[in-house]
């Protein structure tokens, strides 16, 4: 299965970048090919609904990190999304890279899994309701198949994750997805 880690963490050694490393290393040891996009070290501009990707050939007006991303999107078979959750809803780095999905229209529509790893500092599941119910909404809306959630909830940091069942969780849910078919990227 082609797996598609979308991580919108600025922290390369935070708490969401641990999960997202032990879902890789869980899902890649299950045999399934994965790309990792890191939205907070790519140049992404905000879609400014100019609608030039519905209404002419030539996708999307800006030429930035999203190009990487756009021929990998309609490829994969599941699409994980990992956000810190730092004021009850996703980063905005994240956010960025879901927005601009606009540009692919109908590709995106269709047999995809999806999961969400969220970390945040906070001690409750009203922090991240927000998150879940943004990626379930576009998850519905698009036809993918909600696969796992994980809110690491009471982790402010890497040294507090790591004191936690979640990065265990992480490797787990991606030690155990189905193969699919098993084509490679």
């Amino acid at each position: 299965m082609k797996i598609l880690v979308l991580s919108g963490s600025p922290n390369k050694n935070g708490t969401t970048a641990l999960l997202a490393e032990q879902f890789i290393r869980g899902a890649e040891e299950a045999g399934h090919s994965i790309y990792r996009f890191d939205a907070a070290f790519q140049e992404i501009h905000p879609c400014n609904a100019c609608n030039a990707c519905q209404t002419t050939d030539k996708g999307c007006v800006f030429k930035d990190g999203m190009a990487e991303l756009y021929p990998r999107l309609p490829e994969a078979d599941a699409i994980v999304f990992v956000a810190p959750i730092y004021y009850y809803g996703l980063c905005a780095q994240l956010k960025l890279v879901i927005d601009r999905f606009y540009a692919l229209g109908d590709a995106l529509h269709g047999d995809k899994k999806c999961l969400l790893l969220m970390a945040c500092e906070d001690d409750t599941l009203e922090s991240v309701a927000g998150a879940i119910t943004s990626i379930k909404g576009m998850a519905g809306y698009l036809g993918w198949e909600m696969q796992g959630i994980i809110s690491a909830l009471s982790c402010a940091d890497r040294a507090a994750i790591e004191k936690t069942a979640y990065p265990k969780q992480a490797y787990e849910l991606g030690k155990n997805l189905p193969i699919g078919d098993g084509t490679n990227w």
